[in-house]
């Protein structure tokens, strides 16, 4: 019979665990929260002190009382939930819910955690058992009392101004108005034309000719504004005779990236994989908790997925060292990585995300894993893996170049002498030897003649739209929300049809602009960026012990209660009207409008309840079928996998994954297809390939 009782959250760990402990142990699961704050009302009473009005989680009732059984039958109880603030509150509600606390029960019961679930880790945490952490507990009461306050005293003005199912948030406002921001900035933009200008030159007892770019004079840089300018200084260069008058040689050093945190995972993610931040988190919870792989049985495969420390333990170096030393060499291995200083709201209880065993290649277990599992931890894997490597070493030159005695032209070079890292991990910024070879041979005594002249009219863009990623990115930088947020975050912006995804960029709604505008007029602090940072600073001096949580609770509920009442009787109402179509119902003659499920954008009747008439929403891209000539629409698989289809389907079968463009290639006059920054030809023949760009330019 067992003696000891482990209660996890999930029941993945479960399985991972049970088959590291003896028979004197059991593992169970409360699948995750087993109390919170009710849904049908605020639950905070304010006269009480704001004290939470916690309710056990309507369907947790059977699962509390087999919990209790089990209790029953144990002398111990470790307590075994996530090791952040959340899994600290999850093991006090458990506490309270199964009566486990001091001076109620007399079983002895201890807090255990645990950054990865290998047997090492969770064997040395039930010798290290403690008491539970109630400042990580009031941490977390204060964010989530907050949060509440926050989505339970705004989001009623929300649907009374503007329409129902809307909500506000401490985080999620943030990051709305920074998009908004961002949006403003974009459509403000106004771009300035520029121009290069490159010399083509050929170096006596060279084959192949260099690519020199225009600089500036000997007075300094210069931009060229306009073609007239650019027209005289190609007109003087032409006639010009080229003398290089500086070489310099030497060696650059790109130093090993570091290992992952959860924001620069879910940026990662987002670029090489495509994933969303809501998938990466999916899917790294998996790996976490534990996958079956063959001849191992559950493993857990990575450490803790919630971190924003760099920190790599002791144990971990050690096997990777060892491990790149005898796949790759000495030369291979750098000293330990050390993580960056840590910034004040860095709360470096955890390490950085890595593999729990560096031996276990993703060549290794690619056959346990499913195809997103395998991408992830190929990713998870190869970056711990070259954190701990020695920098890649590139030999470089820098020739400067004198055109008649007046413009410069520079030729910068480079050429990789060590790959080091780079040998696991591709750099996605690696930056490109601007099409030239090393130019090893040139020296101030090389003979050159001018070639061929080349200029390029462009414009300057303007701020990139945000994505997933970037938004991430610019979250953290501000301060804004903690690992465990990011992901929820922009999936309940997304999900309230604030913003829209369009090839990963977001775009604001015309509902997300008029949400921001109310929140921003009515309740600036609560979507101010050093106001919720400061938040964030005041949450980490809780968990630390400096700050009384109900203190920050005291001060900021009278300023949001006097915002409510003042915004319900001065924000006027605002009407968002449905987008009309020229799609007419066939069952009524109306035009039908554009609705939000949960699938996405579909079509309804505006004849509502009269009328129910549905459609799918195909939304038109503005370039014609290549075999028929009707409109090309965007279409989603049942998976939700976005592609390009002709309206006319099934009379016409034209699909591209890709989306097609507008712009005919200018060899065969054959479709384009958008490919990140380029366009590319579908004639198998041809492949022609522009930037975008300049095409849009």
């Amino acid at each position: 019979m067992a003696k000891n009782l482990v209660i996890v959250e999930s029941p993945a760990k479960v399985k991972t665990i049970k088959k590291f402990l003896g028979s004197t142990y059991q593992v169970v699961a409360s699948m995750g929260h087993v109390r919170d704050l009710p849904k049908s009302q605020m639950g905070i009473d304010i006269e009480q002190d704001f004290e939470p009005k916690y309710i056990t989680i309507r369907g947790k009732g059977e699962l509390l009382a087999s919990l209790r059984k089990e209790v029953k039958k144990a002398d111990k109880i470790f307590l075994a939930t996530d090791p952040d603030r959340e899994g600290e509150a999850i093991s006090w509600h458990l506490m309270k819910a199964l009566k486990l606390e001091p001076g109620v029960t007399d079983k002895k019961v201890e807090r255990i955690t645990f950054n990865e679930i290998t047997k090492t880790a969770v064997k040395n945490s039930l010798k290290a058992s403690r008491e539970l952490d109630m400042n990580l507990v009031d941490a977390q009461q204060a964010r989530r009392v907050l949060d509440r306050m926050v989505g339970y005293g705004i989001s009623p003005l929300l649907w009374a101004k503007v329409k129902r199912g809307l909500s506000a948030g401490r985080v999620q406002s943030v990051a709305l108005r920074i998009i908004c921001e961002r949006e403003n900035e974009i459509e403000a933009f106004i771009p300035d034309e520029y121009w290069t200008m490159d010399a083509i030159l050929d170096v006596k007892g060279e084959k192949k000719p260099i690519t020199a770019k225009f600089s500036g004079d000997r007075n300094g840089k210069i931009t060229i504004h306009n073609k007239q300018e650019a027209d005289e200084i190609r007109a003087f260069c032409e006639k010009a005779s080229y003398v290089v008058t500086d070489v310099r040689k030497g060696e650059r050093v790109r130093k090993a990236p570091l290992p992952f945190t959860t924001s620069t995972l879910q940026q990662e993610a987002s670029s090489v994989l495509n994933f969303s931040t809501q998938k990466t988190m999916r899917i790294a919870q998996q790996l976490y908790e534990g996958v079956d792989i063959k001849g191992s049985g559950t493993v857990g495969m990575i450490s803790y997925l919630r971190t924003d420390s760099t920190r790599v333990s002791e144990e971990a170096t050690a096997a990777a060292a060892e491990y790149i030393k005898e796949n790759y060499g000495e030369e291979f291995l750098a000293a330990p990585v050390k993580a960056k200083k840590s910034q004040e709201r860095i709360q470096d209880a955890h390490e950085a995300i890595r593999p729990t065993d560096i031996n276990r290649t993703p060549f290794d277990v690619k056959d346990s894993l499913s195809r997103d599992q395998y991408r992830l931890y190929q990713l998870i894997w190869k970056r711990f893996a070259a954190s701990q490597m020695a920098p890649a070493k590139y030999g470089t030159v820098s020739v400067k170049i004198e055109a008649g005695e007046k413009y410069l032209f520079t030729v910068s070079a480079s050429k990789l002498k060590f790959d080091g890292f780079m040998s696991v991990y591709s750099v996605k910024d690696e930056e490109k030897e601007e099409g030239n070879v090393l130019v090893g041979d040139i020296t101030k005594e090389s003979e050159l003649s001018l070639n061929d002249m080349e200029e390029k009219q462009h414009f300057t863009q303007p701020p990139a739209h945000y994505t997933e990623a970037s938004l991430v990115r610019t979250l953290e930088e501000l301060g804004i929300g903690r690992p465990s947020t990011y992901a929820p975050t922009i999936t309940t912006i997304l999900a309230r049809r604030y913003v829209t995804k369009e090839q990963k960029n977001l775009f604001v709604t015309e509902i997300g602009r008029a949400v921001d505008n109310i929140l921003k007029d009515a309740f600036p602090s609560i979507v101010d960026v050093n106001f919720t940072a400061n938040f964030e600073t005041l949450l980490d001096g809780v968990e630390e012990g400096k700050v009384q949580w109900k203190t920050i609770i005291r001060n900021f509920y009278p300023d949001l209660d006097e915002a409510v009442k003042r915004a319900e009787k001065e924000i006027a109402e605002v009407k968002i009207q449905d987008e009309e179509t020229d799609v007419v119902c066939e069952n009524c003659g109306r035009h039908m409008v554009i609705k939000y499920g949960p699938h996405g954008k579909f079509l309804a009747c505006p004849g509502f309840p009269e009328c129910r008439n549905t459609k799918p929403y195909f939304e038109k891209i503005n370039v014609p079928c290549p075999k028929c000539g009707n409109d090309i629409v965007m279409k989603m698989t049942r998976k939700g996998r976005r592609y390009y289809g002709c309206i006319g389907f099934p009379d016409c079968d034209f699909m591209s994954w890709p989306k097609p463009s507008a712009v005919k290639c200018p060899d065969c006059g054959s479709m384009m297809v958008e490919k990140g920054n380029r366009l590319v030809c579908t004639n198998e023949e041809c492949k022609k390939v522009l930037d975008r760009k300049d095409q849009e330019a």
